[in-house]
């Protein structure tokens, strides 16, 4: 016998979702954790992860583009929001964002050079996907009325993963 919902729970992390507290998925799978853990690595050698807030599937044989790209925007997203001087995690915690608004985040970012660079970030179209269908469909993001987007607490991954990638280039520069 399986857990409640259990075909759509496993639908939704084996399509790259995060299973976020504010859905009722995540009581299920809290309550049945470690069946969960020993589901997926028996059944597909993934690692079932949590925080307090989500739950992620990881595989060590991915090549995952689209979540290095999504931590580029939020990198570059955070970056300018700081500049501006608002608080990011705040903003990304509480606020809602007009899709335009962040487009002009992006395009007008200091770090051009990246964003020209990213297939995913160079262009008003190709931010539009990423947010307003990549994200949304990953539940990164979550699309209002008149174009407007809040992150769920999945955003908390990617600056999370941001911050050690930080750590360890420093961990290696003052090792050489």
């Amino acid at each position: 016998m399986y857990p409640n919902k259990h075909k759509q729970i496993v639908t939704s992390l084996m399509d790259g979702r995060f299973i976020t507290i504010d859905e009722s998925y995540f009581n299920i799978v809290k309550e049945n954790q470690d069946f969960y853990l020993d589901f997926f690595h028996k059944s597909f050698g993934f690692e079932l992860k949590n925080t307090q807030e989500f739950y992620y599937l990881i595989s060590e044989e991915t090549n995952e583009n689209t979540s290095r790209d999504i931590s580029i925007f939020f990198s570059i997203f955070c970056y300018e929001l700081d500049k501006d001087g608002k608080n990011f995690m705040d903003e990304l915690g509480f606020s809602d964002f007009h899709i335009d608004e962040i487009i002009e985040y992006i395009k007008n970012s200091t770090w051009t050079d990246i964003v020209k660079s990213n297939k995913q970030l160079n262009d008003a179209d190709s931010i539009k996907r990423l947010v307003g269908s990549t994200m949304v469909k990953r539940n990164i993001a979550i699309k209002h009325s008149d174009d407007k987007y809040s992150f769920t607490k999945a955003y908390k991954f990617f600056i999370d993963f941001s911050r050690e990638l930080i750590k360890s280039d420093l961990n290696q520069k003052t090792t050489d």
